[in-house]
């Protein structure tokens, strides 16, 4: 027997679809929708509408933005010769909270994953390729996990960018423990693995 009623349970549900979010969480927050008022739910409606409606890919680095490039893209003050490759939008968000690095980014949207049937063709990898040989790019550094895809990922990127020489490859240098992650790491670290990156060769 359900124990709430059906728009309820309906919340609960979509709530569930959410990563890492299980039938507590769900409920939980369910309840805190239920609580608030109107215009408190009124305004998470509205984000949400807007944030459907006007966020897109930036068209060069593929990180989130409201128009063709992103704000990171479009600071003429960012060294846009020095690309930081990344996995997804949660590494780059920490990454900038360290506010050591004046570079630009490039998103991968994922890692390659033989396991989970991610090929390098379903990741943007093609399209750092092309910019690092379209644009005066002159180093490149592999910032992916130091778990077993982004070592794979950033492997792979290393052999497809070893015969263009006139650019320098690097890779992370990690306060991590190995498959540790990005996302939870403190900016101290960070800040340190930026600087302590070292050159990686095919």
């Amino acid at each position: 027997m359900d124990v709430f009623e059906r728009p309820v349970q309906q919340l609960v549900r979509e709530f569930m679809r959410m990563p890492s979010v299980g039938p507590k969480t769900a409920q939980r927050l369910a309840f805190f929708i239920i609580n608030s008022s109107k215009e408190d739910v009124d305004r998470l409606c509205s984000a949400l509408e807007l944030v459907k409606e006007k966020i897109r890919f930036c068209t060069r680095c593929y990180n989130l933005s409201e128009g063709e490039l992103c704000r990171i893209c479009r600071d003429d003050r960012r060294d846009s010769r020095l690309i930081c490759v990344i996995a997804d939008f949660r590494d780059l968000a920490a990454l900038e909270r360290t506010g050591e690095y004046k570079g630009v980014y490039h998103v991968l949207g994922g890692l390659i994953s033989p396991i989970e049937g991610v090929g390098p063709d379903d990741i943007k990898i093609a399209e750092l390729i092309a910019r690092v040989r379209d644009e005066e790019i002159r180093e490149v550094i592999l910032a992916t996990n130091p778990n077993v895809n982004g070592e794979t990922t950033a492997l792979y990127i290393t052999r497809l960018l070893a015969p263009i020489t006139c650019v320098k490859i690097t890779r992370i240098a990690y306060g991590l423990p190995a498959g540790g992650h990005l996302e939870y790491a403190d900016e101290v670290t960070l800040a340190r693995a930026l600087e302590g990156r070292r050159e990686v060769t095919g």
